[in-house]
């Protein structure tokens, strides 16, 4: 049988992937997945210039709808499974739309101790404002997509229980939407998995390009 390679939402929660917090692997890959390519409108009419000007980018939106269920790892008597169901991915998911929880917190306050007695300890003139922010998630899907995405929509259907109303069976529709990265931002992984998708699609696109040389010659009368 061959290897099956699953898609998967990751969250990392510095410029480097670690520690990370959270990994959601889809335990059955969504059967299609829909992608929206929103191009802003362009300057038109005889009064317009520059039509061809780049303003804003387009912005790449996806659709999936992810299944989960705990049936196998019932049947083989999973502790985790017989205690929670499909409830531990139903959370993993769900953490990914909301600002870091208390157990992030404390990862945080650990490696700020860490830093502290590295560098002596020394304490700020000055206290920042505490702010919450939203989890910094990548998308991965196949070799040649691996895109940093915010998550727009969420929509859980819970369909199974068991006898202490845990669910066994679930299905997720996810709308993503692909980050477009500002030129000052600070976040290196997510510069690097566009950068790196990017030049994927390039090398398909000019894989296209040598496969239909021959096909444009014969449409080209001269």
């Amino acid at each position: 049988m061959p290897y099956l390679l699953r898609g998967a939402l990751i969250e990392y929660g510095s410029d480097f992937l670690g520690p990370i917090p959270n990994i959601v692997i889809f335990q059955f890959n969504p059967e299609s997945l829909t992608r929206n390519i929103q191009i802003p409108s362009r300057p038109t009419g005889v009064a317009s210039r520059e039509t061809s000007q780049v303003g804003e980018g387009p912005v790449e939106k996806i659709s999936l709808t992810a299944h989960f269920s705990a049936a196998d790892k019932l049947k083989n008597n999973n502790p985790l499974a017989r205690a929670f169901g499909i409830g531990p991915h139903l959370a993993a998911l769900e953490k990914m739309v909301h600002p870091a929880g208390k157990i992030s917190g404390l990862i945080g306050k650990a490696i700020d101790a860490i830093g502290d007695a590295i560098f002596g300890g020394e304490e700020s003139t000055t206290q920042p404002i505490p702010r919450e922010n939203y989890p910094r998630i990548l998308f991965i899907w196949g070799l040649t997509r691996v895109l940093p995405v915010i998550i727009d929509s969420m929509n859980i259907t819970e369909q199974h229980y068991d006898n202490l109303l845990n669910p066994v069976q679930a299905e997720v529709s996810l709308g993503l939407s692909v980050i477009t990265i500002d030129p000052c931002s600070e976040d290196q992984v997510a510069r690097g998995a566009i950068e790196y998708s990017n030049l994927a699609k390039d090398a398909q696109a000019i894989a296209n390009l040598a496969n239909t040389a021959q096909q444009v010659a014969d449409i080209i009368p001269f």
